[in-house]
Order: structure tokens, then sequence, then C-alpha cells
């Protein structure tokens, strides 16, 4: 129940963002307000309404009136309730068992009568239980197609009784069968109406003898005995008519509404329709001239229908409802041709099934046991027309624990003999009915007698109602009864007070009683003038509303912090912020608690500055962050305190030569290696580690603490970690390799530059070589020359003997074989 779970401002509020139907609804009474939801409630506190708001104000969702002021003891919510007045057990009964039970002495569903009190909105939900009765009593009505197509199936048929009987014995110890027969409405041009025949409709050709046409005969009414069946059943004749489709229908509706004369018993009923053929339905008996709509009533007279001339055939429908009425349950026993037509027929009609029927009729016993057996093991409830505004759901939770809901909600199926099931069912209502009077409805398992008895009465009005004073003197001189802390004017009266009259309503008279300050605003322009008085108009949001006498006050537009109404620390009361406790401001947005402020000594800000709204301070500005705990330009931990503790642990450092004047604030306690040094995690007060480097590059680490806030404490390594010198001896191999290495380097590359320069020299002499042109028609003479230092003369005054010179030296050419 949505109005119970509402435990929290913050829940309703977000169930409130589309606004409040109880508010919309605009109720000016208890009674109305109830019937707006079932989350809605009425305050009937006398004090509740404040200066500006209407009746309609009373009725809101619970958490809101609590919200409100109003007290739980002074709210009306009355709520419905479920009692059971008959809860009969169902029978456990067996067939062997000595003790045979009536019909009416076994119960197959539980309970049997309910009484719902039903509140607008609100569902109430009962359990229903079904248990299939062992040796439960069957009636079962044999009704056959007579037509000539028939005619073998009779003959199979006419020892149906002795047999069906012997079968049924299985099922039951109780069992009445029947038999009655159809062929087709007397009229033209359904059958033949000359007179010869009328007599004999069947052709003479084939020398048959045929009963009269008729439209439906009860043979045989419900009787236990077999023999009986037989007998009659085999001075049954056939009969014929003219078209195809035979009229059933009518038969059905006979057999359905007829039941004294059939002779049905408040048990199991089964209906068995066997037939070759179609069937006409609701307008085919125009084609006969018969127009008037079938009556539903029976007409019987001799065991003879006796208006198929005057009555139309029934619709479908009308079938439906006669044959859930009377919880007649039907099976189509029909041949194989006819088998989609009544399928899609079975589908119209609840608790019905379709067998095919041989051609000779010779299985229809099997065909029946088969039919019952499905019909028998599927339950399905329906329920009576419901009152207007009231709704029904069904939960179905059948064998083997399979839940079923919405339209399989309704039935359960592969239900043996002895099996239960149960039903979940929830009624609510949406409106009270005009006179509020009670209402019953009925709810039944398809097929079978027993039904379950629902009685609807309906919350219309308060229980506070009945304290009501009429004409009281609260109502302004008993313009109206007072109720429910309210007053409930009389017909013609409007206000608060019942203090105005209709046709009073809105006078200028009363409208400058609604301005404020002589203004020209009514009500400053956020609500109605009634009756002199001003009405403030409501808000989609409940929590938002406008108040005092001239509605110039609301509660939510006030300042807002971080998008809150008053930083969600106060309340807005005439758009002026009223703060919770330790919180100030215009939007209560400044807290006034310090914890927020506290650094890690427990210092506001650290000593360094004031805690405003939460938030520290600084008032030096080298110190911030939230505590003003850090010093970007300050120095470390660390760093402060390196000297010192070098010159006590190691008497080095700048402060060697004043260590016992400027080093004497802290207690050092040396250890042997840093495993020793204390570590943050076992300790309760802050530490720092530090590592520092000397004037020798050595390092030395330790940790410096303040204890009890007063008490400063320094945990060193007694040993410095000084770095090693170097190793000779690698140094002086590794020059030496390195010189020896880049000598072979440059005379590889000496090498290989004067081979590519022979390499190139080698080419362009034997380019020049193959290049070379001799003179090889002139016969070279001997030239002899004398070299001296200064000059060079030929004898034969030759040109060019330097040249012939220098290849004399050079190379060793022949001309023509000479030797040059």
């Amino acid at each position: 129940r949505p109005c119970h779970s509402l435990t929290t401002f913050g829940l309703l509020k977000q169930q409130s963002i589309h606004g409040s139907d109880c508010i919309k609804a605009n109720a000016q009474s208890c009674g109305e307000c109830i019937q707006v939801a079932e989350k809605c409630g009425w305050c009937t506190d006398t004090d509740f309404l404040k200066q500006g708001e209407s009746k309609s104000a009373r009725c809101d969702e619970l958490q809101s009136l609590i919200t409100k002021g109003c007290t739980k003891a002074k709210i009306e919510n009355p709520r419905g309730s479920t009692s059971i007045n008959k809860n009969k057990p169902v029978t456990n009964r067996k067939k062997d068992m000595a003790e045979k039970l009536k019909a009416d002495q076994i119960t197959q569903i539980q309970p049997q009568k309910i009484t719902l009190n039903l509140r607008s909105g609100e569902a109430q939900t009962f359990k229903l239980k079904f248990k299939r009765a062992e040796d439960y009593p069957i009636d079962l009505y044999y009704l056959m197609d007579l037509s000539f197509s028939m005619k073998d199936d009779l003959e199979n048929v006419k020892n149906l009784g002795t047999d069906l009987m012997r079968e049924m014995k299985e099922v039951t110890s109780d069992f009445h069968i029947g038999f009655g027969s159809f062929v087709e409405k007397t009229v033209m041009p359904y059958i033949s109406t000359t007179p010869a025949r009328l007599l004999n409709p069947c052709t003479s050709t084939n020398n048959d003898t045929c009963t009269s046409p008729f439209s439906y005969k009860n043979v045989l009414k419900l009787t236990e005995d077999g023999e009986e069946f037989n007998s009659l059943v085999s001075k049954q004749q056939i009969s014929g008519n003219l078209d195809s489709p035979e009229g059933g229908f009518d038969a059905i509706m006979q057999v359905a509404v007829c039941g004294e004369a059939i002779g049905w018993r408040n048990v199991t009923s089964l209906l068995v329709f066997s037939t070759d053929a179609g069937f006409h339905f609701a307008g085919d008996g125009k084609l006969g001239g018969i127009v008037l709509p079938n009556d539903g009533k029976c007409h019987l007279e001799n065991n003879m229908y006796t208006m198929s001339h005057y009555y139309d055939y029934p619709s479908i429908a009308h079938l439906v409802q006669k044959l859930s009425d009377n919880n007649i349950q039907t099976i189509f026993a029909v041949t194989e041709e006819f088998q989609p037509v009544y399928k899609e027929l079975k589908n119209l009609i609840p608790k019905s099934a379709v067998g095919t029927l041989s051609s000779n009729s010779s299985n229809v016993i099997k065909l029946i046991i088969d039919s019952y057996n499905s019909l028998s093991s599927e339950v399905i409830l329906e329920n009576g027309k419901l009152p207007e505004g009231v709704s029904i759901t069904y939960k179905s939770i059948c064998k083997n624990g399979w839940v079923g809901t919405g339209e399989n909600g309704r039935k359960c199926s592969n239900i043996s003999i002895g099996d239960e099931v149960s039903f979940e069912i929830a009624i609510k209502s949406e409106k009270c009915p005009p006179e509020g009077n009670s209402e019953t409805i009925t709810i039944k398992p398809l097929g079978f007698t027993e039904n379950v008895e629902i009685v609807l009465n309906f919350i219309c009005e308060c229980e506070c109602s009945k304290d009501g004073k009429p004409l009281s003197e609260m109502c302004h001189n008993g313009n109206g009864t007072f109720e429910c802390g309210a007053c409930r004017c009389n017909e013609g009266r409007i206000g608060r007070l019942c203090e105005c009259s209709t046709d009073e309503v809105r006078t200028d008279d009363l409208d400058a009683n609604c301005r404020k300050d002589n203004g020209t605003d009514i009500c400053s322009n956020n609500g109605d003038c009634v009756c002199g008085t001003c009405e403030c108009k409501k808000r989609e949001n409940p929590e938002e509303r406008y108040s005092r006498k001239f509605c110039e006050c609301d509660n939510f537009n006030c300042d807002r912090s971080n998008n809150k109404l008053c930083g969600g620390h106060g309340r807005c009361e005439c758009r002026v912020c009223i703060c919770d406790a330790n919180y100030t401001g215009s939007a209560c947005d400044c807290s006034l608690d310090t914890s927020t402020c506290l650094a890690a000594n427990k210092q506001i800000c650290n000593g360094r500055g004031t805690c405003e709204c939460g938030v520290c301070k600084c008032t030096n500005p080298k110190f911030q962050g939230p505590t003003c705990e850090i010093c970007p330009t300050c120095p470390g931990v660390c760093a402060e305190h390196k000297d010192c503790v070098q010159c006590q642990a190691f008497e080095t450092g700048e402060k060697k030569d004043t260590c016992k004047r400027d080093c004497s604030y802290f207690n050092l306690i040396r250890v042997k290696d840093r495993d020793k040094l204390p570590q943050p995690a076992d300790q309760s007060y802050p530490l720092s580690h530090c590592k520092e480097r000397d004037a020798n590059d050595c390092w030395f680490y330790y940790t410096y603490a303040v204890r009890n806030h007063t008490e400063r404490e320094v945990y060193v390594v007694d040993t410095l970690e000084c770095p090693a010198g170097p190793d000779i001896i690698p140094i002086v191999a590794g020059v030496v390799a390195g010189i020896v290495l880049i000598g072979l380097a440059l005379l590889l590359i000496w090498k290989l530059l004067m081979i590519i320069h022979d390499r190139r020299e080698f080419a362009k002499f034997e380019k020049e070589k193959m290049n070379a042109k001799w003179d090889t028609v002139r016969r070279i003479t001997p030239a002899y020359c004398r070299i001296t230092p200064t000059n060079v003369r030929s004898e034969n005054n030759c040109s060019g003997c330097f040249l012939l010179f220098t290849l004399q030296i050079s190379v060793p050419l022949k001309a023509r074989g000479n030797s040059v």
C-alpha cells in the first residue's frame, strides 16, 4: 500500500513530482476524498488548515498530511477487508466407499461465500481452492442428426446405451444417459412441403421408409437404465431434408433450457452432438420467412419442439450463454469432412471438445470417453457480470507449480482425479456505485454446478461521518453538517464554514476583503476570493503551497544553495529561510559546525586561520589547504631538521660548532639499520621518514615525530651510506684497449682507401690503352736523340723526341715488327 510505504520526506517528494491526485481532486468531504485513490487520507483535526487554505487541503497523501502537522490519530484512512462466510472443505471421496454421497453433498471448490469491503483503488485478494472429486455423478445426453445421411450411424447407436453404461462405470458409479434427435425446420426451403414428402421425405427409388421431418424430438429423458435407451433408440427412423446444413442449433438450445424435460441434475452435464453436416445459425431463418430472434426459452410439447417455424435459429453467442448458465459441456462428434468447421466453433464455446466420428459412428464410445477425459482435466473459472467500475484479475497455481496470469490465470490443465489447484483472485473497485449499495457476483468453474458467491460492500464514507452533526452552529448558523473536522455544506452554500450563498459568491464588497493594503490584486494573484475570504491556489507539487490571509506567502520562493531550497538545511516560510540548528545564512548554506576545520593536530585551521561556514580562511598567505596545513614555499620537515640531526648524530654539517646551542630541542635515538626505524602504521601520532645527503655525498636516514604535541623524537640510522671509489685497473685496461681498437680501425680505413685508389688508377690506364691510335701506314724512322739538361736536339730535326723518350723508358713498343 503506497500510503504506508512513504516513510521519508524525500520519497514523498519524488512521488509528487507530477502532482498529487488527492489534491487535484478538490475533495470537499472525507467521503469524496477516500474515493479518489487508495493513497488519499483526510485530516480531521479542526485546527489543521492554515489561513488561506481551502477544505480540499485536508485531502492528501498520508505522509504529506503528517509532514504538514496532522497526527496519525487524526487521519481518516479506511481500509478494505475480506471475510469468509462459508468455508466448507473440499470432499475427499473414493469410488469404492460404501457410503454414496449425493451430488449436493460433494464439494469441489472452497470457500463458497466471501464478503469483500472495497475501498476505491484498493484491491482485495482472496484464494480459491479446487479439487476434482472422484466418482462424481455424470449426465450424458446424446443428440443425434437423423437426416438420411446418418442412416448407417443410427444402427451403431442403437446399442450405445448398455455399451456406454458399461464403459462409464469405470469413471463413475452414478451415470445417467438420454437421447434426442433433430433434422431441420419444417418449412421451405429446408424441407419439401409436398404432402407426399411430408409423410415420407426419402426418395422412392431406394424404397426407404422414413419418418416425417421434424425440428427436434426428446426421445428419452436422462435415465440410468441402459436397456431402455437401447429399446427406444432402436425404434427411431431416419428422416430427410433438402439442404446440407442441419437445424442442430435449435435442438441444442432446447436441450440446454428444457432442464426439467431433459432431466438434467445438478452434476456434470455432457451433451454429445453427433452429425455429418454443418449447421444453420441466426439469420438463416429469413430464407424461410422467419425473422423473430430465438427467445432462448423451452418450447417442448409432447417432447417435440413446436416453435421452429416461428423463431429463428439461435446465434452462437446465445448458445454459449445458455450452455454456460446450465453448466453443460458439449462434445461435437462429427465426421472428418466437417472437423475444421466444428473446431472453429469449439474455440467460441468454452468447455467444449471436438471428436472425429467414423463414417458409421462405430467409434462413438471411445470418442465420448476421450472427450470427457479432456474436458474434465481442465478447470476454467468464469465470473458473472461485474458492477460498473469493478475489475477482477486471476492468477492460477496449477499442478507441478505452474503459474498462470492474465487469461491463463483463469485455468489449469492436466488435472487428474484427486488433484488440487488454487487460484488467487483480486477484485478492485475504481469508484462507488451511485447509491453505494452492495452487489453480489459469482465465480464458478465452467461445466460444474458449484460456484462461489461474493458479496461486494463499497466503502463510500468515512467512519467519522457517522458522528456528524447536521445543521451545526459551527457551519455558519446551521448551513451545513459538521463532520470529520470540517463543514459539509448544505445545497446552495459554499465556503469553509458554509458562510456564503452561491448567489453571492462574487461581489465588489466581498472582493474588497481579499485585497491586501487596499491594493488591486485579489488574493495577491495567488488565489480566489470566495465569500470574502482568500482560498489560495494549489500547486502541482503538494509540498509547495501559498498561505496567509491574502495568499501573499509561499514556501517555495526562498534562496537556494546547490539547487536546493534553503540549501536543504532549513524550511521556507513566507519566502524566508528558517535554518536548522548549526546553520545560518539567507540560504542556510553556512554551517556553524567546526569539525570540518580541525587539522591533524586537533587545532582549528592548524592555528593559522579562522573557520567560516565550515571552511578554513587562512590568515597567513603562505599557508593553504582545507585546514591551512600546506605551505608550498616552506622547507619540508626533513630539510628543516637536517643540519641538527647531522651534527648530533655524526658531528658534521653546518651546525657542528653550534650543535648544543641550536639543536637540543629533540631526543636523538640511534638504530643499527633502516628496518629498525619506526613505521607510520605503528604510531598514533604523525611521523615523517627522511633521507638526506651530506657534503661527502653520503646518505643518512632518520625519522622525525612529535609525541603528545610537545615531545620531539628523532630516530637515526648510525651508519652513513657513502658511494664506493673507482676501480683503476679496469679503467686503464679499457683506455688501452680503446686506443688499440681505434688504431686498428684507422689502419683498416687507410688500407681500404688505398685499394680503392689503385683500382681507380688501373681502370683509367686500361681505358687510355684502349683509346690509343697508331699510324699503321707511315714507317717510323729510328731517331737518335741526345739529352742535355738545357735542351733536346735531334740529328734528323725530328719532333716529338721527348715523347719518344718517355715511351722508351716507360713501355716497350713495337711498330711493324721493329723495336723502338
